[in-house]
């Protein structure tokens, strides 16, 4: 992920727990999580390709299992809370806002190693 320095992380937290932007393509060849981009308002998306098609949620639920598997959370704490049906998705991690972020923070940084 070089050059990704200058681009804001994807990752927030309101009192509520902690959203995640990102960028979904659906009918991708695999699941993968890829980079960090900036989005049109200068925003940190996650970009994440679902081989699944946008149909029937089918997409979000397998990019909410994706992320589950990937980060080590429960599909509970997961929340698609915008972008059901549009590409830019937002999703809420329920939980302790400081234990998730440092764990998603650890988490980019391994990424960022590889």
């Amino acid at each position: 992920m070089a050059g990704t320095s200058s681009i804001p992380p994807p990752f927030d937290s309101p009192p509520d727990g902690t959203r995640v932007r990102i960028r979904l393509t659906p009918k991708a060849g695999a699941n993968r999580i890829g980079d960090v981009v900036a989005d049109a308002d200068g925003y940190g998306r996650l970009k994440v390709q679902v081989s699944a098609v946008p149909e029937k949620g089918k997409a979000n639920k397998a990019l909410l299992k994706l992320l589950s598997k990937s980060w080590g959370v429960g599909m509970r704490r997961l929340d698609l809370i915008a972008g059901a049906k549009d590409r830019n998705k937002t999703v809420r991690i329920a939980g302790e806002p400081a234990e998730t972020l440092a764990m998603l923070d650890e988490w980019l940084q391994g990424r960022n190693k590889e």
